[in-house]
């Protein structure tokens, strides 16, 4: 049996952490007035959880593929 579904669900998990980490600094350079720094951390965040959504989505079809 494939370990592709949970690679692309630690893969999600790590993104999600970034994209959190990332949220996070945003926050710190919003409060402290940095906004094209916080635009920076919140752009990285974005992506961060796009990608997320990316694995989620093929753990979700690597499921469907191995149990349907």
């Amino acid at each position: 049996m494939s370990h592709k579904g949970a690679e692309h669900h630690e893969k999600a998990a790590e993104h999600h952490e970034n994209a959190a980490e990332h949220h996070r600094e945003a926050a710190k350079h919003h409060e402290a007035g940095e906004h094209e720094k916080a635009a920076h951390h919140a752009h990285l965040a974005h992506g961060h959880a796009v990608h997320a959504e990316e694995h989620a989505d093929e753990a979700a079809k690597h499921h469907v593929e191995q149990h349907a």
